[in-house]
């Protein structure tokens, strides 16, 4: 399941799994979906590693920004994904 996350002034849409082990560490994935003309931008990423998948549509500098943007609320979405999602969280 993806929970909502964030909504950015050009309608880019940020989502976000459950806490989840993968080889015996925590991941979380992360999506990033932008509308544009004839379809949408998307990306995924994966917590705490950073690691990016499925890159299409942007370019190497919204990369870049969603990586830092990422990176600066990176362990509110991790304390999300445990708790499952904003509706179930008891600290937010």
């Amino acid at each position: 399941m993806l929970y909502p996350f964030m909504t950015l002034e050009d309608d880019t849409e940020i989502v976000h799994s459950d806490a989840y082990l993968e080889e015996g560490k925590e991941v979380v994935r992360v999506e990033i979906e932008k509308p544009v003309k004839g379809g949408f931008s998307s990306a995924t990423v994966y917590l705490p590693d950073y690691r990016w998948e499925d890159i299409t549509g942007f370019s190497q500098e919204e990369i870049d920004y969603f990586t830092e943007l990422i990176g600066s609320v990176a362990h509110v979405i991790i304390q999300l994904a445990r708790e499952g999602g904003f509706e179930n969280a008891s600290s937010f």
